[in-house]
């Protein structure tokens, strides 16, 4: 103990008690079913290499629990065990969660000015994987990645396992062992916390090179439930004592000079030359510096540029490997001219596609782009800030317009004027009862699609996990439609007056709403209202799930709808030029919110009180029952043609197949077997609704098929019969499809998929089966190999099969 007070580090023993009481926390968290409770997994390891058999249990909570009030610990990174007297311990201490400037109150800048204190250590937000160090009982070295040990008997060494070849090189060229550093670690009571930074492992976005490869020390902190860690430059002095790389290190003590640094730093995204992701801000934080002493605490500064460029070339030339379209929204043109760069270079060369997947090749790849170019990075990012986004002049429709919104914003008063001014789709959740409304919701816009160029998606969507829902719901139903965001922004500093401003909107408008009837119980509807505010998290289109939205339309909710109205008008008009192609006048628009405002709804849904059951309040359901009897059935679309093939055979030869293959090829088929998830009936896609636009010859022939059975009174009767030659079956962990051949395609029956196929089955419901496309594009490209885990076994015979051509109709 004597050398650790020479260091002047902070020491605290554990208590029994302290941390018997945190797992007693997260214990009763994990068991617990509660709705709007917190999410705690628990995974047990063994540690490899102790004495003593220790076990260690790993704890883990979501993002985003870490920003609640009530949590046992906020430890990201927390391993507990017991010791030979079975007294529970911490054995591994993570930071407690950090966030970013403005993503939660603490973190905006006028209470980090006003509740922080120095010195502040500005650390380099290093681009790697987290390792975390600590020692055991026995003096075992316990190395982890965030919340899994390492297994070296793995030929594709997890992060634990190669950040633990990475410090047994360290240690020995520093003439040190495991046992020592276990030791050292463990007598101090922390954890060592560093980031595993190496290319030849794994490239992030980043940069590190063999000079600059390995493990960068840049925290250590004390095994208690309660935060608390050494000093940056007790940090620094370990790390040379025990042969870490260091973080680069800034030390400030006015924050007035540390948030003037960061955001000129932030203009070009470098510092000292090189490209940074961001600073971690180390210092003292209370929550009233008049009544509650300060504490370590930190939080990050993330550069936007170049990074998120970067980030996006990565995602792009990963979409373009696979076979997908790339998805991007800023730096259009930069992004575009680096996508035609690495097509010519994939073309060229089919083994850096292969190593791009694995994360090899990701930066000098970007690099050889900049070169190119002659630009740098920060150059390149800065290229585009001023032309603004770049008009999507493809789109004529299939736009879904998504409010993020609270009660009273004015949401649906644009929609109706929307309508008004080009009769365009309009879905009210409030018009969808029962159960199942979120799925049910979707498919109702879906279908008002067929019919309508736009349709406004009438739905709140104030939590995240709403967005997150619909957004999942259309790109996996209908992947060409662009989901715009009505971003009504709620702000902490103008929080009172959208409140006061909502509720007096809907006081005035008393029962004219499906569910908010003010007038005849004013106190139940503004708790209501009141419920959405304090539920409310804000759109950030930088992360998920709002960076699933194409486009996001910023309004202000405290504004008048008919300012609202002309901001999305004019916004639709600049993306989508040949869907919007002029801003209807001033007097159009003042028109279309009087209609707006005169609408009256004809269908009523009562909120009843909670905790109360009323069995004669019946009446929303009466309406709802009578106006479904009023409605005129619509005629179903066609939605695709296929070749259904008969299901006994397929499955015979399947299991014929299979039946003589060894047991790593026959796993997967015997898995879908055994959970149920080879399909009921198996088919052959000729073409869907979605290709329509590139087919019109052949979308018009098959909708003409398909009413002539109609007008015949069976609208998905038999068109013809086409013989189906089996190739082989093709397959990876997650789907499995039947490759085929049509043996009277260009005669009568035309299939326009890139590889004619029967989906087999799926691993879960999470995989759809028309994935099948993405999976034989991959298998097109670069065949079957380890790396992609394709396997495909061939029928020897080929055996011909005869199907039914029919055609499938919109639910």
């Amino acid at each position: 103990m004597a050398a650790m007070a020479a260091t002047d580090v902070p020491f605290k023993p554990q208590s029994v008690e302290d941390v018997a009481q945190m797992l007693r926390g997260l214990e009763d968290a994990r068991k617990s079913k509660k709705k709007g409770g917190v999410s705690v997994k628990r995974t047990t390891f063994d540690v490899k290499g102790s004495a003593d058999g220790i076990q260690v249990d790993s704890w883990r909570m979501h993002d985003w629990d870490y920003k609640r009030r009530d949590l046992p610990t906020y430890a990201r990174g927390l391993f507990t065990t017991r010791n030979r007297r079975n007294m529970p311990e911490i054995a591994v201490r993570g930071y407690d969660k950090f966030f970013n400037t403005g993503e939660v109150p603490e973190t905006k800048w006028p209470n980090i000015l006003t509740r922080t204190q120095g010195p502040y250590e500005l650390t380099l937000k290093e681009n790697g994987c987290i390792i975390f160090i600590a020692g055991l009982e026995d003096e075992t070295l316990l190395v982890c990645s965030k919340h899994s040990t390492g297994d070296r008997e793995d030929a594709n060494l997890s992060h634990a396992s190669a950040g633990e070849v990475r410090l047994e090189r360290q240690l020995a060229a520093m003439g040190k062992t495991k046992t020592e550093l276990a030791r050292e670690l463990r007598q101090r009571n922390v954890t060592a916390v560093a980031e595993l930074c190496d290319d030849d492992f794994e490239e992030h976005i980043l940069a590190y090179g063999p000079d600059k490869a390995g493990l960068y020390l840049h925290g250590i902190n004390l095994n208690l439930p309660e935060f608390a860690t050494y000093p940056s430059s007790a940090v620094q002095a370990f790390a040379d004592e025990w042969g870490f790389r260091k973080t680069g290190l800034i030390i400030m003590n006015d924050i007035n000079e540390v948030k003037s640094f960061l955001e000129e730093v932030a203009e070009t995204g470098a510092h000292e030359g090189r490209d940074v992701e961001g600073f971690v801000i180390r210092c003292k934080m209370s929550p009233n510096p008049a009544t509650h002493p300060y504490q370590d605490w930190f939080f990050k500064y993330k550069f936007e540029e170049p990074y998120l460029m970067y980030r996006q070339w990565r995602e792009c030339t990963k979409a373009l490997i696979s076979g997908k379209q790339p998805k991007y929204k800023k730096h259009i043109q930069i992004t575009e001219e680096y996508l035609l760069y690495a097509r010519r270079r994939l073309a060229a060369d089919p083994k850096l596609g292969k190593l791009y997947n694995q994360n090899h090749g990701i930066i000098a790849l970007r690099n050889d782009f900049l070169a190119f170019k002659n630009l740098n990075g920060a150059d390149a990012a800065h290229l585009e800030d001023n032309s603004g986004p770049l008009a999507m002049t493809e789109v004529t429709g299939d736009v879904i317009l998504c409010p993020v919104a609270t009660i009273g914003c004015g949401k649906t008063t644009v929609a109706l004027a929307l309508d008004h001014l080009f009769g365009w789709g309009h879905i009210q959740n409030d018009n969808i009862s029962g159960k199942g409304r979120p799925p049910r919701f979707t498919k109702a816009v879906l279908d008002q699609l067929k019919d309508h160029p736009v349709v406004f998606a009438d739905r709140n969507n104030a939590s995240k996990h709403e967005r997150r829902q619909i957004i999942k719901d259309v790109k996996l139903q209908h992947a060409s439609a662009k989901l715009v965001c009505l971003n009504f922004q709620h702000d902490d500093d103008s929080i009172d007056e959208i409140r006061r401003i909502t509720q007096e909107r809907v006081l005035n408008r008393g029962d004219n709403h499906q569910t908010i009837h003010a007038a005849s119980d004013k106190h139940k509807f503004i708790g209501v209202m009141e419920g959405f505010i304090n539920r409310f998290e804000p759109c950030n289109p930088n992360q998920p799930p709002d960076n699933g939205f194409d486009v996001v339309i910023y309004l202000d909710p405290t504004r008048p709808s008919r300012e609202n109205l002309e901001t999305v008008v004019k916004e639709l008009h600049r993306y989508f030029p040949n869907l919007v192609t002029e801003v209807p006048t001033p007097q159009k628009l003042d028109e279309a919110v009087e209609a707006a405002l005169a609408y009256k709804p004809d269908f009523r849904h009562d909120i009843p009180d909670r905790g109360k059951k009323d069995k004669g309040n019946n009446k929303w359901q009466n309406q709802r029952q009578q106006q479904q009897q009023q409605e005129v059935p619509k005629k179903k679309s066609l939605e695709y043609m296929a070749v259904n093939v008969p299901t006994e055979r397929i499955n015979k030869l399947l299991e014929e197949l299979f039946k003589t293959s060894d047991s790593q090829t026959s796993r997967f088929f015997m898995q879908l077997k055994q959970t149920r998830r080879i399909q009921n009936k198996f088919h052959v896609t000729l073409m869907h609704r979605a290709t329509a636009k590139d087919y019109p010859d052949l979308w018009a022939r098959y909708v003409a098929l398909q009413k002539a059975v109609d007008d015949a009174g069976n609208p998905e009767g038999k068109l013809g019969e086409c013989d189906v030659v089996f190739e082989r079956v093709v397959f990876d962990d997650r789907i499995m499809a039947i490759v085929v051949r049509l043996a009277d395609e260009g005669d009568n029956w035309q299939c326009v998929n890139r590889v004619a196929h029967v989906t087999v089955g799926t691993r879960d419901d999470s995989v759809k089966p028309k994935e099948s496309n993405s999976l034989l594009a991959k298998w097109l490209e670069v065949g079957c190999t380890e790396g992609n885990k394709i396997r495909e076994v061939m029928f020897t015979d080929k055996p011909m099969v005869r199907g039914e051509v029919t055609p499938v109709l919109s639910r």
